[in-house]
């Protein structure tokens, strides 16, 4: 523990020192001078403060979520400095060299940095502070309601223009503004669709984080129910919890809140709903997700009573599990719904033609619709959001989708 905080020390100390460079160079005036000096001190000791409490409390709460937020800022913005300034110095570097064993002059053999490249890197770390910042007290709360219509041979006939809504990732313990996630309940309801179906992480640890938008999630309605599945953050193991009971009772606590809101939890199983003698399967996994996140998605015991031909909807709130268990069982699962990557809350969408985000890396299905042969996954980007607390291009998600049955006879 020492030694992180020590190279963490170190790592921010020279960033300080070499990022300030910039600030040398363009000669700012010395008030304007000391209001940076004091603006980074100021976030550099809130986030000591919160980081530090952090660790002995093990609460995620919305002033640390908040001075990670600002930290993170700073950070891009100094990080951005930084390289240019390292590109300069790539380019004064070989200067030096012939001015001290060509020349042989006397001096400083360095030559001084350009005005103009600060001006420039300035400039240009600007924009993602600036966006971080407004994602932080906007994009957080800029739902976007998207729709889609997915066509099927074997849909019932009885399911045809069957409606569905999926959020995901509610992560309660987040949330610091009642209007605004209100306003996103509101948003969900007027859809109207069949079903509303949560995939997963309604907490980041803790079931008690819940409680004060309880009632305000149990406002969600639509005429075939609410379902649920859980996710990594729901089952509490990113707590030190005092004793395992301890931690088993903030798990059942977490149910029985679902349950007085009106959701109903899947737990590797199915609930069927039924329409003029023809019915869907809703099938709900605990969760599944690759590495080192929790393995209790049970796929087989899900679907005991479900039969091959059965209309398949699947929640898996992981969407790792999608590639690595569904797509190989024997059973066709024509619709699965996933959330967990968020998007990363942060990248470039432009609607149709580009999307783009750092979680790309470690997701295949990162956001939106993908085909493999005659299954469909919907990784929802989530309604809330975690960690850093805004999003930046990538904004909170209520999905619509249609099922619609194809003219084509079965």
């Amino acid at each position: 523990m020492l030694l992180r905080w020590i190279f963490f020390l170190t790592f921010f100390s020279l960033l300080q020192w070499y990022s300030f460079q910039v600030i040398k160079t363009i000669g700012l005036s010395k008030p304007l001078v000391i209001a940076y000096i004091a603006v980074v001190g100021l976030i550099f000791g809130n986030f000591m403060y919160y980081s530090i409490g952090y660790e002995r409390s093990a609460d995620w709460t919305q002033g640390i979520s908040f001075s990670l937020g600002l930290f993170l800022s700073l950070m891009v913005f100094q990080l951005i400095l930084v390289l240019f300034l390292a590109f300069e110095d790539l380019l004064r570097l070989p200067q030096a060299l012939y001015r001290f064993f060509i020349e042989r002059g006397e001096g400083n053999y360095l030559p001084s940095r350009r005005k103009f490249i600060s001006q420039l890197a300035l400039g240009l770390a600007a924009i993602p502070f600036a966006s971080l910042l407004v994602g932080m007290f906007k994009g957080k709360y800029n739902y976007k309601v998207l729709h889609y219509a997915l066509t099927f041979d074997d849909l019932p006939e009885a399911f045809d223009s069957f409606t569905l809504t999926q959020i995901s990732d509610i992560h309660s313990g987040s949330f610091d503004n009642a209007a605004k996630v209100n306003y996103g309940i509101d948003l969900i309801n007027e859809q109207k669709s069949d079903v509303i179906l949560f995939t997963g992480d309604i907490v980041n640890n803790k079931a008690d984080e819940l409680l004060p938008w309880k009632d305000a999630f149990g406002r969600l309605s639509a005429k075939e129910g609410v379902y649920s599945v859980l996710g990594n953050h729901d089952y509490g193991d990113y707590v030190n919890w005092e004793t395992k009971a301890e931690k088993e009772t903030n798990l059942q606590q977490l149910f029985d809140l679902q349950a007085q809101m009106g959701f109903h939890l899947l737990r590797n199983e199915t609930h069927f709903l039924e329409k003029d003698g023809q019915r869907l399967a809703l099938v709900g996994v605990e969760n599944w997700g690759k590495g080192g996140f929790k393995k209790k998605g049970d796929l087989d015991k899900a679907i005991e009573k479900v039969a091959a031909d059965d209309f398949k909807i699947l929640l898996s709130h992981d969407p790792s599990h999608w590639e690595a268990k569904v797509l190989p069982h024997p059973y066709n699962f024509h619709v699965t719904l996933s959330g967990h990557t968020h998007g990363m809350q942060f990248g470039i969408e432009i609607p149709g033609w580009f999307k783009w985000s750092p979680v790309k890396w470690r997701y295949k299905q990162w956001a939106g619709l993908y085909q493999e042969k005659k299954e469909w996954i919907n990784v929802n980007r989530g309604f809330g959001f975690l960690g850093y607390p805004g999003r930046v291009g990538i904004w909170p998600e209520i999905t619509v989708i249609t099922l619609k049955r194809s003219s084509k006879e079965v």
